[in-house]
């Protein structure tokens, strides 16, 4: 790919302060899709919640299972596309509203974060903004592999003249300005896949989000991502991790092991069909094992004959099968954490979110593995929240709906608008479709 605006996925434009609007989401996972549709509307700021200058009003949502994904990756276009509409369609039914465009989280495509430095000789003496985007894109520009596309381009600090932690250079006077800037990356033809499954329901994707960024500004709370945090979003496909350092989103890592694992390893251990196994995840998931539980029998229907007798297991069986894939999903976890800024957190906490993540017993296992306080993640701050999208499988979708009122942290790369005018669509159409057609 050469050509700049190739390597970044659309971005939509800041949350006015004191302007109110629609936004919905998509969260297309490997086992289930979620679309929500909110009103934000501008509030005060809370103490908790510092950074978000609106509150967010859910209007319409949906949740059904997914179809055409694997480990966040679509792998079967058409069968994607029919879920999307079913799931926009049902939360346009309940919000009475048509969609249009949508925030759309990425959790596929191995997601990862690079911390960068670049640095350039000012001109007039004051750094103005050109010069402070001027030397982000070279950055990013480094940053950006071949295949590859980019989600986040995050400033994290300023250098003048060697001197770190300035906050904001602008109108600050230096020979030599420098900035710190996590890119967060991800594979381009996943991306780009996951744009079309939406664009082919006639839907722009007004941005894309990293998932456990955006899971992160649901879950956390201002002091956990000042002091240091981890958030490990389980998916069924996927586990993705972002690391907040100082207030600010500072790396990123995922890698193609979830929840998902777990479900198919009961299958074949127990060898019982996936739905079935799926089930008794649900129900008797957990990684405790116990003195009673060798004791405590259960019948399991046999996958193939229908004739066949069900076999009797018990549950320190299935709690072991679940144990051994959960320790080497934290394996993976504290490998990723060790080549991070979190490294170097001592007191830093892991948040757990996503579907995966409300296995009984796994705050304990994780604190063991980890050697850290863990807690589980749910939805901050948002008000008439229905029951079921209270918990941690909804971190994602709500924090989309939030994701607006920080995107002004990011840096976008400049558009030529020339070609937008061409397509005769303007607005994030022409921006997409070009990003697509340059693409392939």
């Amino acid at each position: 790919m050469t050509g700049l605006d190739r390597n970044q996925t659309p971005k939509t434009r800041p949350m006015p302060h004191k302007r109110g609007g629609l936004v919905a989401c998509l969260d297309i996972g490997t086992s289930k899709i979620a679309c929500m549709i909110a009103r934000l509307k501008p509030s005060p700021p809370s103490d908790a919640l510092r950074g978000r200058t609106h509150a967010v009003e859910l209007i319409g949502y949906s949740q059904i299972q997914s179809r055409g994904m694997k480990a966040g990756a679509v792998i079967d276009l058409g069968e994607c596309e029919q879920a999307v509409r079913q799931a926009v369609g049902l939360a346009e039914k309940m919000a009475k509203v048509r969609v249009d465009s949508v925030l759309l989280s990425v959790s596929g495509g191995r997601l990862s974060g690079q911390l960068v430095e670049a640095a350039a000789d000012i001109r007039g003496g004051a750094v103005t903004p050109a010069d402070v985007s001027r030397v982000t894109s070279t950055g990013m520009r480094h940053a950006t592999g071949e295949g590859r596309t980019v989600l986040h381009a995050l400033p994290v600090g300023y250098t003048l003249d060697g001197v770190k932690g300035i906050r904001d250079p602008r109108g600050m006077v230096a020979h030599q300005f420098g900035v710190d800037m996590n890119v967060v990356t991800c594979d381009a033809t996943v991306a780009r896949n996951l744009m079309l499954a939406v664009e082919r329901c006639h839907i722009n994707v007004e941005a894309m989000a990293a998932s456990s960024y955006v899971a992160g500004l649901s879950v956390l709370t201002d002091d956990e991502a000042d002091l240091g945090a981890a958030v490990v979003e389980m998916g069924a496909g996927t586990t993705t991790i972002a690391v907040y350092s100082g207030g600010r989103f500072v790396h990123a890592a995922g890698f193609a092991v979830g929840g998902q694992h777990i479900t198919m390893d009961l299958a074949r251990g127990l060898s019982a069909t996936i739905a079935d196994a799926e089930r008794i995840k649900t129900l008797y998931g957990t990684v405790i094992t116990g003195g009673s539980d060798s004791r405590e029998l259960m019948s399991v229907p046999t996958a193939g004959d229908e004739q066949d007798l069900p076999q009797i297991v018990s549950r320190a069986t299935i709690a072991n099968i679940v144990k051994h894939r959960a320790e080497e999903v934290f394996e993976m976890v504290r490998d990723k954490l060790k080549d991070s800024p979190f490294a170097s957190e001592p007191n830093g906490r892991v948040v757990l979110s996503g579907g995966a993540s409300q296995l009984t017993g796994l705050v304990e296992l994780g604190t063991q593995i980890l050697g850290r306080p863990v807690r589980v993640g749910r939805p901050l701050g948002f008000g008439r929240l229905p029951n079921e999208a209270k918990n941690a499988a909804f971190a994602v979708p709500a924090g989309l709906l939030v994701y607006p009122q920080y995107v002004h942290l990011e840096h976008v790369e400049p558009r030529h608008t020339r070609q937008q005018v061409k397509t005769g669509t303007g607005g994030y159409f022409g921006k997409v479709g070009r990003w697509l057609r340059e693409g392939f």
